[in-house]
């Protein structure tokens, strides 16, 4: 089957071609001029006809023909880990489970909505916006989804009525069952900053719905009085400094430059931010974007409580 080798918007001679592309990131633009080839060439094995006209995606070459849309996002950031030697396979891989999912049609509606319903954390940009107009951001440009996990695919109930309930019943069960999750909880430790890593699933960033439970039950911390540092990068990854003193600001250095590159490479990317979770719980953001692209301050919110550690710290009763 011949192969439309629409040329990657780029362009393939560019010399620039070892600068950042910005359509599939984290690759190059040498890289992701090679990831476009290969998965031309292993679509085109697969019987399929398709293109690439940019966009981040191969698209039928027939409009009107029944071949799916191949996203290329979240592949970019997967053969970003490994030497381009092994790309071939892991992009026939990719393709050959896509489109048996495909084949196989939607995994059919949980038996038991109670007992399968799993809250997720999606971006609301990744969703039609009719689809989401009517629900809130958990956090800016994040919204808390139920979902289902079935043989490693995730399925997302934006309809909760076609599973006869409600939006609040499905919720109220999506959380309960992620509750139920157990994390993997790795710490960097430099200084006096300790820094945890929360993985270990597909919903590790949306743990963050119950940070409760993840400080009870995964870093075993009953009461966090100055709360949390917190960030949800990408879907696999929560970022967390339980804060004990002014460390929390090397903390917060630590965790932008951590989180921005986890957005930057990690498959499914959320979010940036870095945001100081209160006692109760409220999420705040911990820094204030100025408008004239000079770095970075502490939201109010941040600084207050900094000031607040600083006079503690300075007291006698402090220093003990």
């Amino acid at each position: 089957m011949p192969i439309d080798t629409t040329e990657h918007a780029q362009g393939n001679n560019s010399p620039h071609s070892s600068c950042p592309d910005l359509v599939l990131p984290p690759l190059s633009r040498r890289q992701a001029d090679r990831l476009v080839h290969l998965a031309l060439r292993t679509a085109a094995d697969l019987g399929l006809a398709v293109s690439y006209q940019g966009g981040a995606a191969l698209v039928p070459t027939d409009r009107s023909a029944d071949n799916p849309v191949l996203g290329l996002s979240n592949l970019a950031r997967i053969l970003a880990h490994f030497d381009e030697d092994r790309w071939p396979v892991l992009i026939e891989e990719h393709f050959r489970q896509l489109l048996e999912q495909l084949r196989q049609g939607p995994p059919k509606p949980p038996d038991d909505p109670e007992r399968e319903l799993i809250q997720r954390l999606v971006p609301r940009d990744a969703l039609p916006p009719d689809w989401t107009a009517d629900r809130p951001d958990f956090l800016p440009g994040l919204i808390s989804v139920p979902c289902a996990e079935a043989d490693g695919i995730v399925t997302m109930y934006l309809e909760p009525a076609d599973l006869n309930l409600t939006w609040s019943d499905a919720e109220r069960f999506g959380l309960a069952n992620l509750r139920r999750l157990e994390d993997q909880v790795e710490y960097v430790d430099h200084d006096d900053l300790r820094i945890a890593f929360v993985s270990g699933t597909a919903f590790a960033a949306s743990r963050a719905l119950v940070l409760d439970t993840v400080l009870r039950e995964s870093l075993h911390i009953e009461h966090a009085p100055h709360g949390v540092l917190a960030a949800v990068p990408a879907r696999d990854t929560l970022l967390l400094h339980v804060i004990e003193g002014l460390t929390v600001i090397p903390a917060l250095g630590v965790l932008l430059n951590v989180a921005a590159r986890c957005y930057a490479r990690d498959p499914g990317p959320l979010s940036p931010e870095v945001y100081l979770v209160t006692p109760d719980f409220t999420w705040h953001p911990a820094t204030t974007a100025l408008p004239d692209h000079t770095p970075l301050r502490l939201s109010p919110e941040l600084e207050t409580l900094t000031k607040l550690l600083a006079t503690r710290e300075a007291t006698p009763e402090s220093r003990g």
